[in-house]
């Protein structure tokens, strides 16, 4: 069944976070931001470990680095997109629309924080890119089922630390990737083992971005920088096309 791998993810991701919100119950605030800060440093290591593995190759006692041009250009090429699109503010401004509908005033709401940065760690990931394209092409759902469990904890952390916004993020997910498995028909073809670790390398370097803003290091704008991921693909099909 098409898509079924996306529809088990949303499912992961609203029972974890679910599960969080009773958590948090139990615990103080402090505790909450202890965790916060393990959890910034968590994202940070899986972004800076992905980024190397999918950057560097060694052979022998040489390092060669690869997709490095391509990982600067895509930054900046979907950065550009990003910001023309205001990407990140209108992630903003539909964490507080559901905000504003489903929670009590409070000056002190991590609502739109957990939407948008559970949002943005779910979505900028090799599995949710790839798994989304085997989906859509018939192969199986096997890359998000596994993505499904990985969610389903991280969304319980979150939810614990941040809140109810962890679970509206199941509705980002479930639009982002039933997108790419729609899309999936046309692109499957250009999406080769070097796309993958480009797009892999990029997804990267965006998860140890948010790792920074949890850490509250800097504020970058990470939604803005997301169509990043897709410039490899929009680059060999123009390549192909030119060819």
């Amino acid at each position: 069944m098409v898509g079924l791998g996306t529809i088990v993810n949303v499912a992961a991701i609203i029972a974890g976070g679910g599960a969080g919100l009773v958590l948090k119950r139990f615990f103080p605030r402090r505790i909450r931001e202890t965790l916060m800060q393990g959890i910034g440093l968590a994202v940070v290591i899986i972004g800076i470990s992905g980024a190397l593995s999918n950057s560097f190759t060694v052979i022998g006692s040489n390092v060669s680095a690869e997709h490095i041009l391509i990982m600067i250009i895509s930054l900046a090429l979907g950065g550009l997109i990003g910001e023309s699109a205001k990407i990140e503010s209108r992630l903003d401004d539909f964490a507080k629309i559901c905000e504003n509908k489903f929670t009590k005033p409070s000056e002190n709401s991590t609502f739109s924080k957990g939407l948008v940065t559970a949002a943005l760690v779910f979505c900028v990931g090799s599995m949710s890119i790839i798994g989304a394209f085997e989906d859509g092409v018939g192969r199986n759902s096997d890359i998000l089922f596994a993505k499904s469990v990985l969610d389903g904890i991280t969304a319980m952390i979150f939810a614990s630390t941040m809140g109810f916004g962890v679970i509206f993020s199941a509705i980002i997910v479930g639009l982002y990737q039933g997108l790419i498995t729609l899309m999936s028909v046309f692109a499957a073809p250009y999406l080769s083992d070097v796309v993958v670790a480009q797009m892999s390398l990029i997804g990267s370097v965006l998860i140890m971005a948010i790792g920074f803003n949890l850490l509250h290091i800097s504020k970058i704008k990470v939604g803005n920088l997301l169509p990043s991921v897709f410039v490899p693909v929009l680059y060999y099909v123009i390549k192909s096309v030119a060819l």
